[in-house]
């Protein structure tokens, strides 16, 4: 767990692929809680600590996430982030290399709850919703390349079926085509950098989580 930021109303962590922000089925112990015990026992807390998930990131992915210490924290985030004044930022390495190196990738996802999958498909087709991302090359490799990538939506799996579609797979993402997985079952997704304005003080938040150290690779292209 590393903490990127943290202050009465805000705890920004870097999260570990692997790591899940919120409870689930699977019932393994959640970031969330551990940050509970984290914050009880950095400040001697009794009770109960308040700790409000904001937002989530796939469990296979890497990278910044923002949590609420406070209920007024909590709101006015939720709100932030339900009207996209909210910039994030994310990188993946994919396997080979974008046909062109910026573009914007506009379609239309549909979810399938049992496979816990997003599918492209034709615009009009029953539940679809309209996806759309931009993205960059950042570097380029001998088999993989960094891309930035930036939503104009938060679908379901956006970054992951979308790059797909486009042929630029995830590295270690099976599920949408990869080749083969990571040694530790992450993707090669990263959220690397989130901006806002603080809810309580309304200063500039500008937080950049650095990629996972026990990869190589980030640092290799």
């Amino acid at each position: 767990m590393e903490v990127l930021y943290e202050d009465n109303h805000l705890l920004i962590v870097n999260k570990a692929a692997g790591e899940i922000v919120q409870g689930d089925k699977t019932g393994d112990t959640p970031l969330s809680e551990q940050l509970k015990a984290y914050l009880k026992a950095k400040y001697a807390k009794p009770g109960n600590v308040f700790l409000g998930v904001v937002h989530r990131l796939d469990r296979p992915v890497s990278g910044v996430v923002v949590f609420a210490r406070t209920s007024k924290a909590l709101s006015r985030l939720s709100e932030m982030f339900r009207r996209k004044d909210v910039s994030k930022t994310y990188h993946a390495i994919v396997e080979g290399c974008p046909e062109r190196p910026t573009a914007t990738l506009d379609d239309w996802l549909v979810r399938n709850e049992r496979q816990n999958k997003s599918y492209v498909v034709a615009e009009g087709t029953r539940d679809a919703k309209r996806a759309t991302l931009d993205y960059e090359l950042l570097r380029r490799g001998e088999r993989y390349s960094l891309v930035e990538v930036h939503l104009h939506t938060g679908r379901h799996h956006q970054i992951r079926c979308q790059l797909a579609h486009a042929g630029m797979t995830i590295k270690g993402d099976l599920k949408y085509g990869a080749r083969r997985s990571n040694p530790d079952a992450s993707i090669s997704l990263h959220a690397r950098r989130i901006c806002f304005e603080h809810p309580v003080s309304h200063q500039s938040i500008d937080i950049t989580a650095p990629y996972p150290e026990e990869c190589a690779i980030w640092q290799k292209i």
